[in-house]
């Protein structure tokens, strides 16, 4: 039971990041993408994109844990 639920936390930690890169890269283009171009303001977004997101998904696994 503690296997699949560390699977299945590891998946969602991987699912959520890779979530966080690609929306941080199309809000990149849409935000900055004329003042600084498409690829930069898609690199940024892409970077700077999960900051916030992968805390947020190991806050909310690590309170997942407690509860569980």
């Amino acid at each position: 039971m503690a296997a699949a639920f560390i699977i299945a936390a590891v998946l969602a930690l991987v699912v959520g990041a890779i979530a966080s890169i690609v929306g941080g890269a199309l809000g990149g283009v849409a935000v900055g993408g004329k003042a600084i171009g498409n690829e930069l303001a898609a690199t940024m977004g892409a970077f700077y994109g999960p900051l916030a997101a992968v805390a947020g998904l190991v806050i909310g696994l690590v309170v997942l844990a407690l509860i569980h």
